[in-house]
């Protein structure tokens, strides 16, 4: 009689690929179908009302040639070269001093999650009190000090600051992700390290940054979507991309052209290329990921 584990096996997988299912159709219902009506929409004209109307590539010709999508593509990308980095080099940095254990430090972590945890509008209207110029904390401890406080958001070159630190502060995943891999590294490492002569600066640059560089290029491709994604209901509720369109970022551009302009057409295509610049950017980060296993 054959005892062969194999058929329950292949009973096993094929309930696991019907419990799949649902997964499977919501996400081709929610996400697929959605990109592919996107996609086709950023080539026509489309207000909500009238049928669409096939254009071409005119949107996308439109938004390479218009000052307002350029000038967009621009502040993002400043965005993200700033806000990116800092949430990075904070989370880990903060994983590194919080990954002992003990009450006090399961209170510090539990306080560098906390922003992460608040809803969007609510964190953004505390940092339009924290920002207030006239009676904001931060005004006020600015100037305790002797230094000068800028008119957080009036300025356009401190509102893109504010938003860079707005975000900064939302690095609780990425702490916890990190956090999770300093302690995956086993102790027996550290301490051959230290027979062998090796100090703590040794350490981290022998062992901890190597072996959590893939964490890091990881939870990269993921603050890109993620902070990205974040920067909307900041300037929607402060600033509304202001002043002088200094925090119109992509996706409150998009949202203005499609429910403020009903160029539904233009926003697609915006969308669209958003996404492909971003796609781009995420294989690029997953490459460094497998050329980094690799070696």
């Amino acid at each position: 009689m054959d005892k062969s584990p194999r058929p329950f096996k292949q009973t096993r997988q094929r309930a696991l690929n019907l419990m799949m299912l649902p997964f499977l159709f919501g996400s081709i219902l929610l996400v697929l179908l959605p990109a592919l009506v996107t996609f086709f929409l950023g080539f026509t004209k489309y207000n909500a009302v009238s049928a669409p109307q096939f254009v071409g590539v005119d949107n996308f010709v439109t938004l390479f040639t218009s000052s307002l999508p350029v000038l967009t593509f621009q502040n993002t990308l400043i965005y993200l070269g700033l806000a990116v980095p800092i949430r990075l080099v904070a989370a880990f940095g903060l994983a590194l001093l919080l990954q002992k254990k003990g009450r006090l430090f399961g209170w510090v972590r539990a306080a560098v999650y906390t922003p992460t945890i608040i809803p969007g509008a609510a964190y953004a209207l505390i940092w339009l009190w924290l920002f207030n110029p006239v009676y904001g904390p931060l005004s006020w401890m600015l100037e305790a000090v002797g230094l000068p406080s800028p008119a957080w958001l009036i300025n356009e070159g401190s509102a893109r600051i504010a938003m860079v630190i707005l975000v900064s502060f939302q690095m609780g995943e990425g702490f916890i992700v990190l956090l999770a891999g300093l302690q995956n590294i086993g102790r027996n490492t550290y301490d051959a390290a230290r027979v062998d002569g090796a100090n703590r600066w040794q350490q981290f640059i022998y062992i901890t940054l190597p072996l959590m560089l893939p964490w890091l290029l990881l939870l990269t491709f993921r603050d890109l979507l993620v902070t990205l994604q974040a920067s909307f209901t900041p300037t929607f509720i402060l600033t509304y991309g202001g002043p002088y369109y200094a925090t119109t970022f992509v996706p409150l551009l998009i949202y203005e052209l499609a429910f403020d302009f009903f160029d539904f057409g233009t926003a697609a295509a915006l969308l669209t290329v958003t996404l492909a610049l971003m796609g781009i950017l995420i294989l690029g980060v997953v490459n460094l990921v497998e050329i980094q296993s690799e070696q």
